[in-house]
């Protein structure tokens, strides 16, 4: 009796390759969102910070456009983050699929409750220069805290960096004073975003070179 190509089994080092692929395509599938996510993000914190530390210095930029432009600019990234936050997992049935969700809610819900604490303790008399210290490092901290979860959660170990990364910069910029602190984020900040996302651009290239 003879056997058709078809029924033929690969052997081993033909079905590692093929392993290998699969595993290859599932991780591209989840690094393609997340270095969008680095490039929003980027782009918001550097033209944002960049933003209000030019208001502070320069008379023909109004303090309160360039706090409006930062706040549309956060806001956009957070939903965005969101809304990528729960399609990283959509696909992949049980847990996964769960935790995606939390993650992405995560982001809505902890930006929420950050702007909340502020919008608190200005109500409880915080002056306009130590609000300019808060916000800045409290969205660094949250986004921070957001990618080691995702981190822990999918075992990326550039979030792992960036998350601490993020914490460092959102715990040291208020030492530098207002509108010092603004450009330590920009720079720290978004800079670090703007290269994680170039470091999966190259990731994604190399996976697609290799599963060719």
């Amino acid at each position: 009796m003879t056997h058709s190509d078809d029924d033929t089994p690969l052997d081993p080092a033909e079905m590692l390759a093929l392993l290998e692929r699969q595993k290859r395509q599932v991780t591209l599938s989840y690094v393609r969102p997340v270095a969008w996510l680095y490039f929003v993000w980027g782009f918001a914190w550097l033209l944002g910070f960049v933003l209000l530390w030019l208001a502070r210095v320069v008379d023909w930029l109004p303090l309160g456009v360039a706090g409006t432009a930062f706040g549309v600019l956060l806001i956009a990234s957070i939903v965005t983050s969101a809304i990528v936050g729960t399609r990283i997992g959509r696909g992949v049935q049980g847990a996964s699929n769960f935790q995606g969700a939390v993650y992405g809610i995560s982001w809505s819900l902890s930006g929420a409750a950050f702007a909340a604490v502020g919008m608190g303790l200005i109500h409880n008399g915080l002056s306009p220069e130590l609000a300019s210290l808060y916000f800045p490092s409290a969205y660094a901290l949250m986004a921070g805290i957001m990618y080691l979860a995702g981190a822990a959660l999918w075992g990326e170990r550039s979030q792992l960096v960036l998350g601490v990364l993020l914490l460092v910069v959102g715990s040291i910029s208020p030492f530098f004073g207002s509108p010092a602190n603004n450009l330590v984020m920009a720079v720290g900040g978004g800079g670090g975003f703007l290269v994680g996302g170039l470091y999966f651009v190259l990731f994604m290239r190399r996976g697609q070179r290799g599963g060719a």
